[in-house]
C-alpha cells in the first residue's frame, strides 16, 4: 500500500471520526503528479510523498520530523536519507493508527488538536536509527502497517538533506544500480593528466534506462554524495535545484526561510546550480572544485591538472529520467612529478651509460671543444628500443628509434653544441651506452648484422654436442661463445628478463667460457661462422650467449639461444 500524499493536518482530519474505521486513500497516480507539478501542495509540509525525492534544511540543533502513512500490514518499504554537506542524525520509527475515535459512539468528530496529541504523543517503535555522513538506507520486504516518523537532527551547522521513500522499491529503482565492482580505475598517470576507467551501471547496460556519468575532481577529499557536492560548490552552503515537474521538488517555501522567489522553477535544471539565501552574508573563497559530465563513456581522461599534485576523483551515475544519482567508491591520485631537465655532459670519445624510467626521457648535451667537420654519435640500446633525437643549436637534426646499436653521423659546424634527448620505452625501464665523437676513426662500439639471432642446426644435435651459427660484418671483430646449464623449465620469458646486451663477457664465469674468434668476411653474403659445442651432458638444456668485441674494448651480446642435447643417442 502506498504512502500518504497531503499536509499534516490533512491527514489527521482523514484519521478515523466515528465509531467505525475508515481506510487512508492510497496512491491515485494522475493525482500524484498533478500535485507534484504543484510546487504549492508542499509548501512547509511535514508528510514524505511515495516515490520522490524531496531536498530541505535543517538548522543547526533544531530537530526535523517528517510522516508517512503506510495502510496494510506486510507492504514493502525503502527509506533512502542523503546527507549533504554535513552528518546527520535520524531515526525512523512507527506507531499504530487509532482504530476508533473517542467520543463514546456519539459521531462527533474529536479537536483537531486532540487527534493530532493521541497520534504523535506517543513513542513509536524504532526501527532504524543512523548517524553519520553516508547515503544510508532502511529496505524491508514487509512492514506493518501505521504512521511512521522520520526524525533528523543536525548537531555540526546548518545543513541540507534529501529524503526518498517509497512502498514500491522493486519497481521504482530511481537510483542508478552499481555494478559489481564500484570503483573507479587509474588506468594511466601523467604530470597534467589522468586516465579513469570504471564498470557502467547496470541501469544502463541491462535496464536501459539512460544513465550519465558525471566526473567530480578536487584536492581536498572523496564526496560521498552528489548533493555534498552542490553544496560545497555553493557560495554561502545554500543550494536547491529547480524542480523537474513530476520527478522532484521542494518541500518548503523559500520566502519561509528569506529564501527569495525562485523565478526559474519551471526550466529543467543544470547539472550544478544554485540559489542564494536571501540574508547577506559574507562570499566564501571560490571552491577549487570541478565537475563535468560526460555522458555514458566509462573511460575518461581529465586534463590541465598540476604535476606532482594529489587529486580525488569521485564518479556519479546519474538517471537523467528521475535526475537522482548513485555514488561509484571514489579514488585519488598524484600527477607525476615536472620533468626535471637535468642535462648529462658529454666528453668527446668516452661512453656513457644511461638509465631510463619506464616512458621516461633523458637529456644530453656535446659541445665540442675544437672546431669539427663532422660528429658521430654510437648508440647502444641494451634493452628495449629507445628513441633518440638530436638538435644542433636547437635545430632537429636526427630523430630515430634505436634497437640494438646504431651510429649516426652528423654535419658539423664550427662552436655548435648539440642537444641530444633519449627517450625511454613503454615495455619498461630502458639502460644504454652512448658516445659522441668528432673524430670519425674513434669507434668503441663494434658493428653488428641486422639479424642477431643464433641459430642451432636440429639434425645435427647429438647426446653431447650441438651445432650454432651466427652472421658476422665485413669487420674484423672477436667473437666469444659461452654456455650455461638451465633448468627444463627455463622459458623464454625468463630468457627475455636476461636480455641485457650491454653485460659483457666479464660478468660470465670463466667455466661457462666455450671459445673465442676472430671472424670477417668481404662478401657480406658469406659473413657466417659455425661453431660446434662440445662435452654437453645427454638430455640437458643449455643457453648459448655470443659476445662481439670492438677495438675499443665494448661488447655488445646477440640474441641468447636455447638448445637441449638429445637423451638417447
Amino acid at each position: 500500500m502506498l504512502l500518504l500524499r497531503c499536509p499534516l493536518p490533512l491527514l489527521l482530519l482523514l484519521l478515523p471520526l466515528g465509531s467505525r474505521p475508515q481506510k487512508l486513500p492510497t496512491r491515485d497516480e494522475e493525482l500524484f503528479q498533478m500535485q507534484i507539478r504543484d510546487k504549492a501542495f508542499f509548501h512547509d509540509s511535514s508528510v514524505i510523498p511515495d516515490g520522490a525525492e524531496i531536498s530541505s534544511y535543517l538548522f543547526r540543533d533544531t530537530p526535523k520530523r517528517y510522516f508517512f502513512v503506510v495502510e496494510e500490514d506486510n507492504t514493502p518499504l525503502a527509506v533512502t536519507v542523503t546527507p549533504c554537506d554535513a552528518p546527520l542524525e535520524w531515526k525512523l520509527s512507527v506507531q499504530e493508527l487509532p482504530e476508533e475515535a473517542s467520543g463514546e459512539g456519539s459521531g462527533d468528530p474529536e479537536p483537531l488538536e486532540q487527534q493530532k496529541q493521541q497520534i504523535t504523543n506517543e513513542e513509536g517503535t524504532e526501527l532504524f536509527s543512523y548517524k553519520g555522513n553516508d547515503v544510508e538506507y532502511f529496505v524491508s520486504s514487509s512492514s506493518p502497517s501505521g504512521l511512521y516518523q522520520l526524525d533528523l537532527l543536525s548537531t555540526e551547522k546548518d545543513t541540507h538533506f534529501k529524503v526518498y521513500a517509497t512502498t514500491t522499491p522493486e519497481s521504482d529503482q530511481p537510483y542508478p544500480e552499481l555494478p559489481y565492482d564500484p570503483r573507479i580505475d587509474v588506468t594511466s598517470l601523467g604530470r597534467t593528466t589522468v586516465t579513469l576507467a570504471w564498470k557502467p551501471s547496470p541501469t544502463a547496460s541491462l535496464l536501459r534506462q539512460p544513465i550519465q556519468y558525471c566526473i567530480v575532481i578536487n584536492k581536498e577529499h572523496n564526496f560521498k554524495s552528489l548533493c555534498a557536492v552542490e553544496a560545497k560548490l555553493s557560495s554561502d552552503d545554500a543550494f536547491m535545484m529547480a524542480p523537474k515537474p513530476g520527478l522532484d521538488f521542494s518541500p518548503f517555501d523559500f520566502a519561509h526561510f528569506g529564501f527569495p522567489a525562485d523565478n526559474n522553477s519551471g526550466k529543467e535544471r543544470g547539472f550544478l546550480k544554485s540559489s542564494k539565501f536571501g540574508r547577506q552574508t559574507s562570499p566564501k573563497p571560490r571552491v577549487d572544485l570541478h565537475r563535468v559530465c560526460i555522458g555514458n563513456k566509462n573511460i575518461f581522461t581529465v586534463s590541465d591538472l598540476k604535476p606532482d599534485t594529489q587529486y580525488y576523483f569521485d564518479m556519479f551515475a546519474v538517471n537523467t529520467n528521475t535526475n537522482m544519482s548513485t555514488a561509484y567508491v571514489g579514488t585519488f591520485a598524484r600527477t607525476k612529478e615536472e620533468a626535471k631537465q637535468k642535462t648529462v655532459e658529454l666528453k668527446d670519445g668516452k661512453v656513457t651509460d644511461v638509465f631510463i624510467k619506464r616512458k621516461g626521457a633523458k637529456f644530453l648535451r656535446f659541445a665540442p671543444v675544437s672546431s669539427h667537420q663532422k660528429v658521430t654519435f654510437s648508440v647502444h640500446s641494451c634493452l628495449d628500443a629507445v628513441q633518440i633525437q638530436v638538435r644542433r643549436d636547437g635545430k632537429l637534426l636526427l630523430s630515430q628509434s634505436v634497437e640494438g646499436v646504431r651510429q649516426f653521423q652528423l654535419r658539423g659546424k664550427a662552436k655548435a653544441k648539440y642537444l641530444i634527448r633519449l627517450k625511454g620505452s613503454k615495455k619498461g625501464a630502458s639502460m644504454l651506452k652512448i658516445l659522441a665523437t668528432t673524430r670519425p676513426n674513434k669507434q668503441s662500439f663494434p658493428s653488428l648484422p641486422e639479424d642477431t639471432r643464433i641459430k642451432a642446426f636440429d639434425k645435427l644435435r647429438t647426446c653431447s654436442s650441438v651445432t650454432v651459427a651466427w652472421l658476422g660484418t665485413q669487420e674484423r671483430n672477436k667473437f666469444c661463445i659461452y654456455k650455461r646449464e638451465v633448468d627444463d623449465n627455463y622459458n623464454e620469458e625468463q630468457k627475455k628478463r636476461e636480455h641485457n646486451q650491454c653485460l659483457g663477457p666479464d660478468t660470465r664465469k670463466k667455466s661457462e667460457k666455450v671459445l673465442c674468434k676472430y671472424f670477417h668476411s668481404q662478401n657480406i653474403q658469406k659473413a657466417v661462422t659455425t661453431e660446434t659445442i662440445r662435452g654437453l651432458q645427454p638430455g640437458k638444456s643449455y643457453l648459448l650467449d655470443v659476445y662481439v668485441i670492438g677495438h675499443g674494448g665494448h661488447s655488445v651480446k646477440y640474441q641468447s639461444k636455447l638448445v637441449k642435447t638429445r637423451k638417447f643417442c
